[in-house]
C-alpha cells in the first residue's frame, strides 16, 4: 500500500532532509585523501545528533554504520571502516536522517582530488539522470516516466543501469511502497498522486549492469570491477510539481541560474 502524505507531514520531511543536507555538506568539506570513511561516518553521525535527529541507517537490520560509503566499484551499502581515501578515488556517500518520527534519504558520489576523466563523466551523468528523473515526478504521469528517464540518459551515454537494486518509497519508514526501478518503458506502472514521497536513486557503473554481494554480507560491487555511482534525492510528488526535500546546495544553486 502506498501511503500518501499531507503538506505538513511532506514539511516534517523535508526538516528532516535539510538535517540530512547539512550532514553532506559537511561530509563534502571532509572528503579528500588520508581520511578513513570510520571519520565520515563518526563526523556525520555526531552532527545528525546535535541537530536533535537520529541517524536512518545505524542498526536498520543490523547495519552498523551511521552512513553507508562505498568506494569506487562498490556500488551501495559499504560499512565505513579503515578504507583511507586516496586521490583519483570516488566515493558514494548515502545519508538517512529520521527527525520527529519522519525520514529523508539522500545520496551523493563524490571525487577525491582529481579523478579520470571516465570516472567524472560517470558521476556528471548519474546525476544528470536524477534530475531527468525528478522531471517526472509530477501528478498524472506513470512511474515508469520515471524509471525510463534514469534508462534513457545513462544508456544514451553509454553506461549500465544496476537493475537489480531500486528506489522506494519512503515516510514513516525508510522503505515504502513502491518500489521505484531505474529502467523500463515509459507509460507504465501506477499513476504518481499528488502526497506520494519518493527516494529516486539512480545506480550506475561504467562497464556491465550486473553486481555482486561482497563478503560482509552488505557491500554491493560492480560484478567486473568497473567504477560505480549513486545518486539520490527523496522527492514529493505536489500539485506544483516536484518538490525535492533533500537539495545539495550546488543544486540549489544551478536551479536558480
Amino acid at each position: 500500500m502506498i501511503i500518501k502524505k499531507s503538506p505538513a507531514e511532506i514539511d516534517a520531511m523535508a526538516a528532516a532532509g535539510d538535517i540530512l543536507v547539512r550532514t553532506m555538506d559537511l561530509l563534502a568539506g571532509k572528503v579528500r585523501p588520508g581520511v578513513t570513511t570510520r571519520e565520515l561516518d563518526s563526523a556525520a553521525e555526531k552532527f545528525i545528533r546535535s541537530q536533535g535527529a537520529t541517524h536512518a541507517f545505524k542498526g536498520y537490520r543490523g547495519f552498523p554504520g551511521s552512513i553507508c560509503a562505498s568506494p569506487n566499484h562498490m556500488v551501495v551499502h559499504g560499512i565505513p571502516g579503515k578504507f583511507k581515501l586516496h586521490k583519483g578515488d570516488i566515493l558514494s556517500v548515502d545519508i538517512g536522517v529520521v527527525k520527529d518520527g519522519w525520514v529523508a534519504d539522500a545520496a551523493r558520489t563524490f571525487a577525491v582530488g582529481e579523478i579520470s576523466p571516465v570516472a567524472s563523466r560517470l558521476l556528471a551523468v548519474t546525476e544528470e539522470a536524477l534530475f531527468h528523473a525528478v522531471e517526472q515526478c509530477r501528478p498524472g504521469n506513470r512511474l515508469g516516466d520515471v524509471s525510463h528517464a534514469v534508462q534513457a540518459h545513462v544508456e544514451a551515454n553509454d553506461f549500465a543501469i544496476v537493475r537489480s537494486l531500486v528506489g522506494h518509497g519512503i515516510g514513516r519508514n525508510m522503505h515504502e511502497e513502491p518500489q521505484i526501478p531505474n529502467y523500463g518503458p515509459a507509460g507504465r506502472g501506477i499513476v504518481l498522486e499528488e502526497g506520494m514521497v519518493l527516494a529516486v536513486e539512480p545506480m550506475v557503473t561504467a562497464g556491465r549492469h550486473m553486481v555482486r554481494m561482497g563478503d560482509d554480507g552488505w557491500a554491493i560491487y560492480s560484478q567486473d570491477g568497473s567504477l560505480a555511482a549513486h545518486f539520490e534525492f527523496t522527492v514529493a510528488i505536489t500539485p506544483d510539481g516536484p518538490r525535492v526535500l533533500t537539495p545539495w546546495h550546488e543544486a540549489k544553486a544551478a536551479a536558480a541560474a
